[in-house]
């Protein structure tokens, strides 16, 4: 008669939602982790900042470390989930520990990774242990293991998607009340939707983060956080929203990564897609990513992007495939052979949507259309609307054209003496 299986006992870092979202899977599924991996799956140790924080589980069977960097080397740790966030300090130096001391770690931590990915993959394999990161993007979506295993045989297009569920709320709770973005803006830090700094949020960069890991995955290249394009949603207006609609669009932060000849394009922006469109469709603070193979076509992966359950999920279904003996290159490929990504200097051309304040002059249509022209961008379609005062709103949309052409154009504009305020222009993104 074989001897039973050795547990996989796993030391908890960080007990917020997503922590105690672990213990709970783990103490409410215990019968069902062992049947699905053929052996136990226990905790033996956690840690946190407080201790005496009501955490609405029971926490007294697994011993407590007030540092996170002893909880990574204790002796009866397997796997360290690293759940405290944040891209230095403990998170890090938890997790450097964890793989020095020969544990596997299972994380969250998007910012981790794409300010230290490469690193700690390199030092992970070299070990011969496993970095496993699903939480880190887009919740309970398995697009890490949709790119890593299922889509392994395809060359990658792009990737794109809908990626910060609180971006996603303020824009459709803007489009569905009518309300203005401050408004919403506020509504959303009450309701508990904002990061501490709100700007990871709004300004791109936690949606960055994840695009980053993403293009890693997808394109073979080392992460490269810093040569993502960042833009905000701060500048959409609940005119830019309603005009959009009216011309068959959505607004989106949207990220996309593709390889061209140009380069990797990295971009977190606000674009415009068709309103018909999967991500067009995409409603409160839900995330889609879209994957695109040379094999396979377009597939669409939705669903919740954050919340205790969701991200629980996520974690366990890493911890259960360390239990099961999977074990894949941190990013796909080992870590020495991802290349060195060449940013591209100019993205693929697309059509813009321009949003324009003209001024009631004789002429003033065709010297916006002369600008635009001499810059080399051309008109599709061209919408005004009432005046207000002395200026009226004018919409265009264009051909085809680079970001490049259209800041050329945006900066003539002031020139001709019939454009008051800052324009908008947002990419249209074809999906």
């Amino acid at each position: 008669m074989s001897a039973p299986a050795q547990p996989l006992r796993l030391g908890i870092a960080g007990l917020g939602t997503v922590g105690i979202g672990v213990v709970k899977i783990v103490q409410r599924h215990a019968e069902m982790l062992t049947a699905r991996t053929g052996r136990p799956v226990t905790i033996t140790a956690v840690s946190a900042r407080d201790r005496t924080k009501n955490r609405d589980a029971d926490l007294s069977a697994y011993a407590w470390e007030t540092d996170p960097v002893a909880l990574a080397t204790r002796d009866d740790v397997d796997v360290f989930v690293e759940l405290m966030g944040g891209h230095d300090g403990a998170a890090k130096d938890a997790t450097i520990a964890a793989l020095n001391a020969g544990k596997d770690v299972v994380t969250a931590n998007k910012a981790l990774l794409a300010h230290h990915g490469q690193e700690l993959a390199e030092l992970a394999e070299g070990a011969g242990r496993v970095i496993r990161y699903e939480a880190a993007v887009a919740g309970g979506i398995p697009v890490i293991k949709s790119l890593t295993e299922g889509l392994a045989g395809n060359a990658i297009r792009r990737v794109m998607g809908v990626m910060n569920g609180t971006c996603n709320y303020i824009l459709t709770r803007m489009e569905t009340a009518g309300l203005p973005y401050d408004t919403v803006f506020e509504e959303a830090r009450q309701l508990g939707y904002l990061e501490a700094d709100p700007n990871l949020d709004v300004g791109g960069i936690d949606a960055g983060h994840k695009l980053s890991i993403l293009a890693a995955i997808a394109f073979g290249t080392k992460v490269s956080f810093d040569n993502v394009v960042l833009e905000g949603i701060g500048c959409i207006s609940i005119d830019d929203i309603r005009r959009a609609a009216d011309m068959g669009y959505k607004i989106k932060l949207l990220g996309v990564a593709q390889m061209t000849g140009r380069g990797l394009e990295q971009r977190m922006t606000p674009c415009l897609v068709p309103a018909a469109s999967p991500l067009g469709q995409l409603q409160g603070g839900t995330n889609m990513v879209v994957i695109e193979g040379d094999s396979v076509g377009q597939i669409v992966l939705r669903g919740a992007g954050a919340g205790e359950g969701p991200t629980a999920s996520a974690v366990m279904g890493d911890v259960l495939d360390i239990a099961r003996g999977l074990r894949l290159p941190t990013f796909g490929q080992p870590a020495t052979s991802l290349a060195d990504p060449i940013p591209a200097a100019v993205s693929a051309p697309a059509p813009f949507y321009l949003r324009l304040q003209l001024v009631d002059k004789p002429g003033a249509l065709a010297k916006i259309a002369s600008a635009l022209g001499d810059a080399g961008v051309s008109i599709s379609r061209m919408r005004q609307y009432g005046h207000a005062d002395t200026t009226a709103p004018v919409l265009i949309v264009t051909h085809k054209t680079t970001r490049d052409a259209i800041d050329v154009a945006i900066a003539a504009l002031p020139g001709t003496g019939v454009v008051d305020g800052a324009p908008v222009a947002l990419r249209i993104e074809e999906v």
